[in-house]
């Protein structure tokens, strides 16, 4: 497997160019927005094209040669170099765990990482061109955190963009969306995410390729991390246990998710089950064609199964509980009648 850059230090961008001019066009019009929420699914490329734009602001904005997607930047350059290194004076990363130390969270950006923004944004920009900062995972922000940057929101410096990247922007506050120009990424498609996977998974079977990306939803970060994850293996079990949830079966496959000590499978295989059920009930719900297995209960029932294994699989990862017990409990509730 040949894994990309992180965002960061990511030269490429997959099937977005038309995002990439928008930010282009409004960036040499001359009065380039203060604030954009960059949303769209997960692993589409939102923050990849946060520090392609970051990048293309602090360089001077340059052209981009031909036959180069915009707000292209070289990899040699020193700004990309300095930038992918973390290092630009000029650029302010906030991301989940930032000024949390021994208690970094993944789940969460609180008030004291929130409070660094308005006073960065204020700054004179040590190379004199732009101040930016990529909020990454905007809608991990808590309360006190978002009301920390409305101010800056409301009354923004000159010469300073934040690009908040989200893919779940209706939770944030309205206030914020309302200040913000929206940028929607869509998931690349297959003529633009096929070569990349072929590229990332050479030993993959041209077929699994295309499989992969329709589970990941066509979405290139998203597929990666499946891919790193046993991704196929693990929706053939879902796809096994919701169509037949035998007692039989359960420990077989229980004994996979729990020889997993790093408990990828387990988390992988939570996700795609009530990944499946929702899609499943959804479809049902509209009268369209659902798999068979949705029959064998009332949608309200699918629907509060989903809930209570988003608590358990919560629960055992947060209490550091036994995996295979947890499973053994889920796989016992889609056998119940």
């Amino acid at each position: 497997m040949s894994l990309p850059p992180e965002p960061r230090a990511n030269p490429a961008l997959v099937g977005q160019d038309e995002a990439a001019a928008a930010l282009d066009a409004a960036a040499r019009a001359g009065r380039l927005h203060h604030a954009w929420l960059i949303a769209g699914p997960e692993g589409v490329g939102k923050a990849t094209l946060a520090y392609r734009f970051a990048r293309f602001l602090l360089a001077g904005r340059p052209r981009a040669p031909e036959g180069k997607a915009p707000l292209f930047v070289p990899p040699d350059s020193a700004v990309f170099r300095r930038i992918a290194a973390g290092a630009h004076a000029d650029l302010l990363t906030i991301e989940p765990g930032t000024l949390q130390g021994d208690r970094k969270r993944s789940d969460v950006i609180n008030v004291e990482a929130a409070r660094l923004i308005p006073g960065f944004m204020a700054l004179t920009a040590a190379e004199g061109g732009w101040r930016v900062v990529v909020l990454d995972g905007a809608e991990l922000m808590n309360p006190a955190a978002a009301n920390a940057i409305l101010k800056v929101l409301e009354e923004p410096p000159p010469r300073a963009v934040l690009l908040l990247v989200s893919s779940a922007p209706g939770r944030l506050l309205p206030t914020i969306r309302s200040r913000c120009r929206r940028l929607d990424l869509p998931p690349p498609n297959d003529a633009a995410l096929l070569p990349l996977l072929g590229a990332w998974l050479p030993g993959m079977e041209a077929a699994e390729r295309v499989a992969l990306a329709r589970l990941a939803g066509n979405a290139p970060g998203r597929a990666l991390r499946l891919a790193e994850g046993g991704g196929l293996a693990v929706h053939a079990m879902v796809e096994e246990v919701l169509a037949a949830p035998e007692a039989k079966r359960a420990m077989a496959t229980a004994d996979k998710l729990a020889a997993d000590r790093q408990g990828t499978s387990f988390a992988l295989f939570f996700t795609l089950l009530r990944r499946a059920i929702a899609e499943a009930t959804a479809r049902a719900g509209r009268g369209e064609a659902a798999p068979g297995w949705v029959a064998a209960r009332p949608l309200a029932d699918w629907a509060g199964l989903w809930d209570r294994l988003g608590r358990l699989a919560d629960e055992t990862e947060r209490l550091n509980l036994d995996r295979k017990q947890a499973a053994l409990t889920a796989l016992s509730w889609l056998a119940a009648d």
